[in-house]
């Protein structure tokens, strides 16, 4: 069994472990930025410290909504908020392209931070580059979730499925799993479940959550 707190800390630690890469890239920016003097390098710094800076922006917003409280007070979230994170995320990789089949206009906070969760997953799949796509749509009541990750070689850590599983807690879990039991515990509350299948050339990570009451488009 793992507790509400010991969960946090494994999320902070996540974070803190995604965030060390561009924030360090500032700092190294920073310190050949002091050093530097032929105009075309200082240029070529500037540069690497705007992409390393918007690089830091773009997965704090992310984090603040897949794992944190953002996303007003409502108990919907329109569906522009986790598209432009997830484009943001996209973006940072050329070779990485977005499909997005999102028919509904909100969506409930639980199923968007399922979402996001599951396309973070897919995006650190595709080691080598290949397509994220996206899917969600209410049916029967409940809301239905897909995100396919395609590529040259796609990656899938079969701990973090056991985690997606219920397999994990306790000591068993890390920062690196905690983000998939995080929403598996999610899943449930919810009456709802995660499923995903891995081959080389893909992996399809799915999700069902029954919709509040009073859901609207």
């Amino acid at each position: 069994m793992t507790s509400p707190n010991d969960l946090a800390a494994l999320l902070c630690s996540r974070l803190c472990h995604d965030m060390l890469s561009p924030v360090g890239a500032l700092n190294n920016g920073l310190e050949l930025l002091t050093d530097e003097q032929d105009p075309a390098m200082r240029q070529r710094c500037i540069e690497l410290l705007e992409q390393s800076a918007r690089t830091s922006a773009n997965k704090l917003k992310f984090f603040r909504l897949a794992y944190g409280a953002a996303g007003g007070f409502g108990d919907h979230v329109p569906v522009e908020e986790p598209r432009e994170l997830i484009e943001a995320l996209t973006a940072d990789d050329e070779r990485l392209s977005l499909a997005w089949s999102v028919s509904e206009s909100t969506l409930a906070k639980p199923a968007v931070k399922v979402l996001l969760n599951l396309a973070a997953m897919g995006i650190d799949a595709l080691v080598r580059g290949g397509t994220l796509e996206v899917g969600a749509e209410r049916n029967g009541g409940a809301t239905e979730i897909a995100i396919r990750a395609s590529g040259p070689k796609v990656a899938f850590d079969a701990t973090i499925g056991r985690a997606l599983g219920g397999e994990l807690a306790g000591s068993e879990l890390s920062g690196r799993t905690a983000p998939a039991h995080m929403i598996h515990t999610l899943a449930k509350e919810q009456g709802g479940g995660i499923q995903y299948a891995h081959t080389p050339e893909a992996l399809v990570l799915g999700a069902v959550l029954p919709d509040p009451e009073g859901m609207i488009g």
